[in-house]
């Protein structure tokens, strides 16, 4: 079964975390997210394709994706796209120790300007929250996934399921990857002008 939302349940193991920002947008916002860039297939035609909507997101970043292309990463910035850090190698929190997980989001930290952090598949324990947190970082999951890393699932599914579940202030992911890109290439497109013909904008996050 694939959850297009964060079941309600899950929130209270990490508090001050982000979700989304419904409590906070009364106006017709979404928050457009971008994992595991910069990549030099998908970057700039994303880039291109959240101008050409005027649309704002933020991609959150793995390090050693940074540290090979600095010129991309560089051109987030440069079209006032908001950053945040992936981890450096995209690493589960699950499967390693406390100290290593927090070793390579400190790797990450010093190429990626940010205190946004969102854990890779999403997993991370409670512990490893809290101690990330200590060290200034916010952490942001997200309210709808779009599966566009799924090739199993028919663009039209993806694209029905999402454009029913969004709501103001949802923070959808989607991801900077050559696995998701011929997915993406035909679905975001027709996510932003659907969208945005029902009066929605796109933000970039800002904490």
């Amino acid at each position: 079964m694939r959850l297009y939302k964060f079941p309600k349940w899950l929130k209270r193991f990490y508090p001050g975390a982000i979700w989304d920002f419904s409590f906070s947008s009364p106006s017709k916002k979404i928050y457009l997210t971008f994992d595991d860039g910069p990549n030099p297939i998908t970057t700039d035609w994303i880039l291109e394709t959240l101008a050409a909507y005027q649309a704002k997101a933020t991609f959150f970043c793995i390090g050693k994706n940074v540290e090979l292309h600095p010129d991309l990463y560089a051109k987030l910035l440069q079209n006032e796209h908001t950053v945040g850090n992936h981890s450096f190698s995209h690493v589960n929190g699950f499967k390693v120790k406390t100290k290593e997980y927090l070793e390579d989001i400190k790797k990450a930290q010093k190429v990626i300007n940010s205190v946004l952090f969102r854990p890779p598949y999403g997993k991370i324990t409670p512990k490893q929250h809290r101690l990330i947190t200590q060290l200034g970082f916010k952490t942001v999951f997200w309210s709808h996934i779009s599966y566009d890393f799924d090739k199993n699932l028919r663009a039209e599914t993806r694209i029905k399921k999402l454009l029913d579940a969004v709501k103001p202030g949802a923070i959808v992911v989607f991801h900077d990857s050559d696995k998701a890109f011929a997915q993406l290439s035909v679905e975001l497109p027709q996510i932003l002008q659907t969208l945005g013909e029902k009066g929605y904008e796109f933000d970039n996050i800002k904490v």
